[in-house]
Formats: structure tokens, C-alpha cells, sequence
């Protein structure tokens, strides 16, 4: 464990491989990181490091673009996402290679994963960077406003072969206008995607908040396995 700028980076390693595929997920809580690692071993997954970072300005952070108050519970968001993955290239990864070097691991590829707005950053990012091989987004937060015409005009990075995208069958079945769209924009990104890179779209039972870490683990042990 170590801390940059306030963020909390645990790094969970497994397996007698010297190289490695590296997991980078945004963590809404620092606790999710060690469950989510645990499940992937449990489905079987064997030789990889998952690297936690947790501690994020999460509505800021995680947005792609600058918007006002959505709903009662949020105060806006300020369009963070690209300063923040600036941020992970230049001192969180050095950093996570620099401690991986001392248990003689190295890097094979990275895989970008989160859920929710975690999940909606990290689909965005292989928009931005070519650092990622990989992206695992379960239940991103697709209905974010003007993200899907983002999606329909720009491509991916070249560098990017696999994308996991999931989603609960109960997430769309909600009243409010803005999230109700998140199931109709999550297949339009999936059809886009599709022709760019191999792509996976489960959908799994339960809302939002159903089964968080066993979503996760999915699509990583699926990106990697």
C-alpha cells in the first residue's frame, strides 16, 4: 500500500508468473479492491496483480465532461476524468511497476476496470490513451449525459483487442428519465465497439447494487483468462 496525492493504491498479486497482466481499478471503497481480488481467484483466475486505487473524488474524478446537478443527491460534476488519467500514467503506474519490480514481476499489458462512474471512466479512457490493452466497465454509467454521442464520434485506441461490458436486467426499470437510458445506451456502445475490438456484453440478475465485487471479477477473469 501507498498513497499519492491522497489516493490510496493497494496492490494484490497472484500467481508464480514473472509476467503479469496488471488490473487497474477504481475503487469507490478502499475494501472493494481486496473483495474483488479474492472473487477472481475464486472463478480460477491465477496469474495477474490487481492494483486498487480508492480514495477518488468520485463524481469529479470519474466524469468525462463538466455538468450541472443531476440529481438531489449530487452537486455536480466537474469533468475531472481526463486530469485524472493523466494522473495514473504519470505517478500511479511508475510507481506500481517501480513495487512490482521488488517482487520480480513485470507488466504483460494493463487492464483498465471500475463500475458505475468507475466503469463509465474507464470506457472512456481507451478513448484518451493508448496505455490500456484492456477495459472492464460493469454497469457504467452509460446514461451519463452526452456520453454516448462521445462514443459514436470518436474511435478507441488501436492498442485495445478486448472489452467487457455488463450490466443488471433491473437497472433500466426506474422512473428517472436520465438513468432509465443507461440499458438503450449501453447496447448502442456495445454494437460500436464491436467493430473495433472483441467485446463482451453480459447482463446479470438484480439492480445496481447487486453482486458489485462478483460483477467486477467477471470481466476481469474474462479480459485475462
Amino acid at each position: 500500500m501507498f498513497n499519492i496525492d491522497g489516493k490510496v493504491i493497494d496492490i494484490f498479486s497472484y500467481g508464480k508468473d514473472k509476467d503479469v497482466p496488471i488490473v487497474l481499478l477504481n475503487s469507490f471503497e478502499r475494501e472493494e479492491g481486496e473483495k474483488v481480488f479474492n472473487e477472481c481467484k475464486t472463478m480460477g483466475l491465477t496469474n495477474f496483480a490487481l492494483v486498487s486505487i480508492s480514495g477518488i473524488d468520485w463524481d469529479n474524478e470519474m466524469s468525462p465532461f463538466a455538468l450541472p446537478r443531476l440529481f438531489k443527491y449530487d452537486n455536480g460534476y466537474k469533468g475531472k476524468a481526463l486530469e485524472y488519467l493523466k494522473f495514473l500514467e504519470n505517478k500511479v503506474i511508475p510507481k506500481v511497476q517501480e513495487e512490482l519490480s521488488k517482487i520480480g514481476k513485470t507488466v504483460s499489458y494493463y487492464v483498465i476496470a471500475g463500475y458505475s462512474l468507475g466503469g463509465l471512466f474507464a470506457l472512456y479512457s481507451i478513448y484518451n490513451t493508448n496505455t490500456f490493452k484492456r477495459c472492464m466497465s460493469a454497469s457504467g454509467s452509460f446514461w451519463y449525459p452526452n456520453f454516448l454521442e462521445y462514443t459514436l464520434t470518436h474511435n478507441i485506441s488501436k492498442n485495445v483487442d478486448k472489452v467487457y461490458l455488463s450490466l443488471g436486467d433491473k437497472e433500466d426499470k426506474i422512473k428517472n428519465e436520465i438513468l432509465s437510458k443507461v440499458k438503450e445506451n449501453t447496447e448502442k456502445i456495445y454494437e460500436t465497439l464491436k467493430a473495433n475490438a472483441e467485446c463482451k456484453y453480459e447482463v446479470n440478475e438484480g439492480n445496481h447494487f447487486a453482486d458489485v465485487e462478483k460483477r467486477i471479477a467477471k470481466g476481469i477473469v474474462y479480459l485475462i483468462k
